[in-house]
């Protein structure tokens, strides 16, 4: 029988928590905040700013849904895809803050700075909420045979 993943209370309100952020920034992407998110689209991404900020924000909300929804191995496939994705997102921290861009309030260098330490944070609580570093943190069975 195959092993189901187990996520403790602690983390099924990160990832609801995490879920929702998702699904409500990218709304944000779609309606009040689009400008704003304009400006950390990073010069070398190809095509309009307002292009990828609604693209962004279709994948924000699917994976704010998936976070929410998916079970099992699935959920922890997701954890990984989410990580990921904050990943992929971190130049455009980077673009803000290097080019000294103030928006969502980050109007001081520091806060820019500030900002680019918490995207590990948002891929550490993908993976805890999902329970995707329990493969790496649990010990591995040995078999009958040795």
């Amino acid at each position: 029988m195959p092993h189901r993943p187990h996520t403790t209370t602690l983390q099924n309100v990160a990832r609801g928590v995490l879920g929702t952020f998702m699904v409500f920034a990218g709304t944000g992407h779609l309606t009040f905040a689009r400008r704003e998110f304009q400006a950390q689209v990073p010069d070398f991404v190809p095509g309009d700013k307002d292009t990828t900020v609604l693209a962004s924000g279709v994948v924000e909300i699917g994976l704010g849904l998936a976070l929410l929804l998916l079970k099992g191995k699935n959920r922890r496939r997701m954890g990984i895809g989410l990580a990921a994705f904050y990943a992929a997102v971190f130049p455009g921290n980077v673009h803000q803050y290097t080019e000294r861009i103030s928006a969502f309030g980050l109007d001081t260098d520091a806060k820019r700075l500030a900002r680019l330490f918490f995207q590990p944070v948002l891929m550490g609580a993908a993976l805890y909420s999902t329970g995707a570093l329990q493969p790496l943190t649990k010990p591995k069975r040995q078999n009958a045979n040795g």
